[in-house]
């Protein structure tokens, strides 16, 4: 690419920052990881939380059962309306949203629950019998990310489950768990490691259950670390993950993915360049990428996003600092900083994909090196 040739803008219709999506890609990673869902036997029921898109959802669940999971009831509810009628609401629920729960199953829309928490429990059933409905809900089981849920081998990973048994109004759906903790990995054999305590500690919890006599219809987890890297999931019925479909700057450092895979960037514009500094201020700052610092356990350099050309080459440099709607970023090689120039567009590699994409209302789908329409995202809570 020539100087003159970086200093033009691309895709020039796109207002910046915007979100650019390369839809090959996406459907690259759909198959993949769908491929791997198959080989193990498994149900794949993605984590829309990543995309908050009908579009991306269907290509997810493509030739399968359309089954999501959600991180609000906003998302469930939009997912709705655009004709998915299963989910799970991978949040424990808490009383302040029994009533959104019931007004999405009165619309015949099955919604599993789940819970760590035994007054819950007590307060869900009351709650359902009140409506005239029944909820499946499953117990959350804390594999070693210690966010939320119950310890495999404590007495609670027992009595809640026995307690949801027991109610009049609830069904127990199974347990579930996200081994979170597979992002804080030092290299891939650690992910495996952690790959493999997360379906050992669920599958010996529902032999445990079983023995006492309360049957588990589901044992579900889920990470995009560890779908990537389990040798097997035998004993596991559903696996959840989500941040595949576009994968990003931290997954690809990890070693879930080449950074080829990634196929979410935020095209944003050059307004300010200052020689003497040699720096580059752009119009995507904290609002556009968000602040994650992503990979900064193991790439301490990592910034808050990689910068790529127009067209999506490398250029060796990283967001530096932001501010709410500038990114700054030093460009030290006296050549390479003269092809910047105010107006000159350049993309961002976010280290969060999930995080980038929230903090939008679109994305801009680019097949074929143009740009071909635009998918909703649909936010809330």
């Amino acid at each position: 690419m020539s100087n003159e040739e970086f200093t033009q803008a691309v895709f020039p219709e796109l207002r910046t920052p915007s979100l650019i999506l390369d839809v090959d890609r996406v459907r690259r990673n759909a198959v993949r990881i769908a491929g791997i869902a198959d080989r193990h036997g498994v149900r794949l029921r993605p984590h829309i939380k990543t995309h908050k898109s009908a579009e991306i959802a269907r290509l997810q669940t493509e030739g399968r059962e359309p089954a999501l999971t959600a991180s609000t009831l906003a998302e469930v509810r939009a997912m709705s309306d655009q004709g998915f009628r299963d989910f799970t609401y991978a949040v424990p629920i808490e009383p302040g949203k029994f009533a959104d729960a019931i007004a999405i199953a009165r619309n015949g829309i099955r919604l599993n629950l789940l819970t760590d928490d035994v007054d819950t429990v007590a307060a869900l059933d009351a709650a359902a019998g009140s409506a005239g409905l029944r909820f499946p809900v499953f117990v959350k089981i804390d594999c070693g990310y210690h966010r939320c849920g119950v310890e495999p081998k404590s007495a609670e990973a027992v009595s809640i489950p026995a307690a949801i048994a027991r109610s009049a109004n609830l069904d127990f759906a199974g347990i579930l768990t996200h081994a979170g903790h597979s992002y804080h990995a030092r290299s891939v054999a650690e992910i495996r490691r952690i790959a493999a305590e997360e379906r050992d500690s669920m599958v010996q919890l529902a032999d445990r259950l079983r023995a006492g006599g309360i049957p588990v219809p589901c044992v579900s987890i889920g990470s995009t670390p560890t779908i990537n890297q389990a040798d097997h999931l035998r004993g596991i019925d559903e696996v959840r993950p989500g941040n595949y479909i576009f994968f990003d700057a931290f997954q690809a450092t990890l070693g879930s993915c080449a950074f080829d895979d990634c196929a979410l960037t935020v095209l944003t514009a050059v307004t300010h360049r200052d020689p003497a500094r040699r720096k580059i201020v752009v119009d995507a700052g904290a609002i556009a990428l968000s602040k994650d610092r992503g990979p900064v356990e193991f790439d301490d350099a990592c910034g808050y996003g990689r910068i790529l050309d127009g067209v999506g080459n490398e250029l060796g440099l990283r967001v530096e600092s932001l501010s709410q709607e500038h990114g700054v970023f030093q460009v030290a090689d006296a050549a390479l900083f003269k092809r910047f120039r105010v107006g000159s567009r350049v993309r961002v590699l976010a280290n969060h994909s999930c995080l980038t994409a929230a903090q939008h209302n679109h994305y801009n789908l680019l097949d074929g090196g143009r740009v071909v329409g635009r998918w909703e995202i649909r936010g809330g809570w």
